[in-house]
């Protein structure tokens, strides 16, 4: 009885998922419709679909589509409005199709060790060498590409801008979960899991924390996200559509009060969460009544508006070149740099700006730190009393971009150092590996600190595999971690913050770091 209980709920779950997909194979998928085999590196021994309309830019936006459990990438294609609005507004869609089983077939690996780790395996890394083919294929524009999909789909594109934040610009998730919502394997499928059970609550620094925790060290700007979720849907229920507000916007470090509320069509309630500049950064609707069921028509549309992607796709006229930066606010750890606005002169408007930054006052590279929808960036998390070379460059919603801005150079100041201390706290351990979890730094002097280095050492054996919240080198046993933009600065009186790091040792040994010096 109860493997046939377990059959049946599986069978329940992959008919539910698989309501906005078709059969692979359909006699209604479009000719121009073409799969693509040997794309890559394909870990998850996946298939891949591209779609790529006949009019588009030199440098077309990329977005990746993807499907439900119990569907397919041609399946989504035929299903949803993604295809119809490439052929509008020139940018090219990729359709895979999972075959990872979860139980009952066709679902994106959210779940396994592998596939949470950047480069460890598993479907993200058949998804990157899939982005990477069509940018060497079709000239797709890597500064411009996108993540959608419903349910399973819903799930990886949040899962996916969680692990490589910086090969993606935003993401619209139907129906999805927060990142690592899924413990591992144990958790899934969905239909039976802890995840979609309906009583799934974290804090948003415990969401937050988990994406940090994806790709350790990252400081580098963060994909936009757009979230949708239908207010009757039990199988992925709708209260994970908070869990992932929750996530997003620890993430961003913004409230939980949205700054905007609307309702764009009649039973949609749209929240939008802005940064200071009045960036939205995060955004989510509630479909009124709506069960397992989305996207539904005209949502498409409001996912690829907001990738910024709803312009015509016949302007190949960059912008004028932006003004030279002028820097200004220059500290140990950060300037700011304001320039004259770019114009555009083919019909698409100005969409932002792209920062580059090269080391030292002459050689080296320039390479982009960040972007910016207006004439102003804040760079943080530099060195004190060094070199720094900068230069703006203007992009259009076409996907045109400027040439480059004259150079502005800068020369951060001294640090002001005071006295430091470190204090580690075990957070977990097990045989072969352990967590430091907080780390906390803590001003003990008199006068304010601008940028603190720890040091420590690890025992014999023992190897570092991932930290947050700080940047970390390794020589030896010997580690060394330095603070990063947002937790250099302590002011006097026992100011404190704090950093993390896992490590790996052999199988029984119990040592843990020492000699921990703070300066």
């Amino acid at each position: 009885m109860r493997r046939l209980t377990t059959v049946l709920a599986g069978a329940c779950a992959a008919a539910l998922f698989a309501v906005m997909t078709v059969a692979l194979g359909s006699p209604a998928v479009a000719a121009a419709l073409v799969e693509v085999t040997g794309f890559g590196d394909n870990p998850g021994n996946m298939r891949m679909h591209v779609y790529v309309p006949d009019s588009r830019p030199a440098s077309p936006a990329i977005v990746v589509a993807m499907h439900g459990c119990g569907g397919s990438g041609p399946g989504f294609h035929q299903s949803s409005e993604f295809a119809s609005l490439a052929d509008r507004y020139g940018f090219i869609v990729i359709y895979p199709t999972a075959t990872q089983s979860a139980g009952f077939g066709n679902c994106f690996d959210t779940w396994s060790d592998a596939a949470k780790q950047r480069g460890g395996g598993s479907d993200p890394v058949s998804l990157v060498s899939m982005i990477n083919y069509v940018e060497r294929t079709y000239r797709g524009d890597p500064n411009r590409v996108y993540a959608t999909g419903s349910s399973s789909g819903g799930m990886m594109t949040q899962h996916m801008l969680a692990v490589y934040p910086d090969l993606f610009k935003a993401g619209a998730s139907f129906m999805g979960v927060p990142f690592n919502c899924f413990a591992g394997a144990s958790d899934y499928p969905p239909g039976s899991s802890r995840c979609t059970g309906g009583s799934m609550d974290r804090t948003p620094q415990q969401w937050g924390d988990a994406v940090r925790q994806a790709y350790p060290g990252y400081s580098g700007p963060r994909p936009r996200m757009q979230l949708w979720h239908g207010t009757s849907d039990t199988l992925v229920p709708y209260s994970l559509l908070r869990e992932s507000i929750e996530q997003w916007t620890n993430v961003f470090g913004l409230s939980q009060t949205p700054t905007g509320t609307d309702t764009p069509q009649a039973g949609w309630s749209r929240s939008r969460y802005a940064d200071p500049s009045g960036t939205v950064q995060v955004e989510a609707y509630s479909i009124q009544g709506a069960g397992h069921t989305l996207p539904q028509s005209g949502m498409a549309r409001y996912a690829v508006e907001f990738f910024g992607l709803t312009t015509s796709q016949t302007d190949t006229t960059p912008p004028t070149t932006p003004g030279t930066p002028v820097a200004s606010g220059v500290t140990a750890t950060g300037a700011t740099l304001t320039w004259t606005a770019s114009t555009d002169q083919g019909g698409s408007g100005v969409a932002g700006y792209e920062i580059l930054r090269a080391p030292g006052a002459t050689g080296g590279t320039f390479a982009q730190v960040g972007t910016s929808a207006t004439t102003s960036f804040t760079d943080t998390g530099l060195s004190a009393s060094t070199a720094y070379r900068y230069q703006v460059r203007a992009r259009d919603a076409a996907g045109n971009v400027s040439a480059v801005s004259g150079t502005v150079q800068i020369t951060t100041q001294g640090g002001t150092t005071g006295a430091c201390h470190a204090t580690p706290t075990v957070q977990s351990q097990w045989g072969n590996g352990y967590v430091i979890q907080p780390l906390t730094i803590t001003n003990t002097g008199t006068s304010t600190i601008t940028g603190w280095t720890v040091t420590f050492t690890l025992p014999a054996g023992h190897t570092l595999t991932g930290s947050w919240n700080a940047t970390v080198t390794t020589s030896g046993q010997t580690v060394t971690v330095r603070s990063v933009g947002h937790n250099g600065t302590l002011a006097p009186g026992v100011a404190t913050t704090s950093f993390g790091f896992q490590a790996s040792r052999p199988n029984g040994d119990t040592a843990l770091p020492s000699a921990y010096t703070c300066a």
